[in-house]
């Protein structure tokens, strides 16, 4: 596995040049593996039962366990925000594991991952002054307002640090796991195997649980009164 973002493909389109790297072209791959799966999902389980069973008591089992994610992370009030981490929380998953089909990652490209963050950013933001307006704001002012600076870069801190924990783990993982490639023979045995099963699976799932329940947290936090 190279663990080089390599350029695919560079279009020139009036006059400016599109770079279509492996990050943009896997991303796609994910995106269409997961619209498949959903649709799989929807022709399989057929018409709604009001008693689930098969695969649609596996999908509200999915859908109940995440409701009670956000619920505990941010509270009963943002629950509304469940379609959007519970995409969110498919897309990164799917990308962190996607390592195990040869493929790189999207997640370790930082650009995948603080888009992420950005948006968790936005949504903190958002959620702050929609629930407590004026209050949110003075809060960067708090305790003085010398201390503001302070406070706000320990506020663009969050989606910084939340797209480098998430970056940084997959990409060692990548790392680790081509250096095991690159050993000797009886090495390559059985160590790819359990390698990809922990840094693309295990810590794949953790990775992706951590980074939605922190942003939920954020979330919550910036709503509540301090």
């Amino acid at each position: 596995m190279d663990i080089n973002n390599k350029v695919l493909w560079i279009f020139d389109i009036f006059g400016v040049e599109v770079w279509i790297t492996q990050t943009i072209f896997n991303t796609w791959i994910t995106i269409l593996l997961l619209i498949v799966l959903a649709v799989l999902i929807r022709v399989t389980m057929g018409g709604w039962k009001r008693v689930p069973s098969g695969l649609q008591g596996v999908a509200e089992l999915l859908v109940e366990k995440f409701d009670n994610i956000v619920r505990n992370a941010a509270g009963e009030k943002f629950m509304s925000l469940g379609n959007w981490f519970f995409a969110a929380f498919a897309f990164i998953l799917a990308s962190n594991i996607v390592g195990i089909f040869g493929l790189r990652p999207p997640t370790a490209d930082w650009a995948t991952t603080f888009a992420f963050a950005a948006a968790t950013f936005i949504m903190i933001q958002g959620m702050g002054i929609k629930h407590r307006k004026g209050k949110y704001l003075k809060s960067f002012f708090k305790p003085n307002v010398i201390f503001f600076p302070l406070n706000l870069i320990g506020e663009l801190a969050r989606p910084v640090s939340l797209s480098f924990r998430l970056f940084g783990n997959v990409l060692a993982g990548m790392i680790l796991t081509s250096l095991i490639y690159s050993a000797p023979y009886y090495l390559r045995v059985l160590l790819p195997a359990a390698m990809h099963a922990y840094f693309d699976l295990f810590s794949g799932v953790i990775q992706t649980y951590i980074f939605c329940v922190l942003s939920l947290t954020f979330i919550g936090g910036a709503a509540e009164e301090t």
